[in-house]
């Protein structure tokens, strides 16, 4: 049974390890495709790093508060 489940694990850890590999190994037979030329520059990015930088805090900031919560969960029974 503990055989089982280490051979199982070596298995998981070796597909895990390969699997980028032989994707990369994909046959030459397609054309290889060129990137195309951009004349302007995109303007998508916008403020996107803002609107992530205050979610963090946020998530930081809520995290500190549920983890300081002064709330005593000690057990009623004597």
């Amino acid at each position: 049974m503990r055989f089982g489940k280490i051979g199982m694990a070596a298995v998981a850890a070796a597909s895990l390890v390969s699997a980028p590999v032989f994707a990369q190994a994909a046959p030459a037979s397609q054309p290889v495709r060129a990137a195309a030329s951009a004349d302007e520059e995109s303007n998508v990015e916008g403020g996107s790093g803002i609107i992530l930088a205050i979610l963090a805090a946020a998530a930081v900031i809520a995290g500190i508060i549920i983890a300081a919560d002064g709330s005593e969960n000690t057990p009623t029974s004597p």
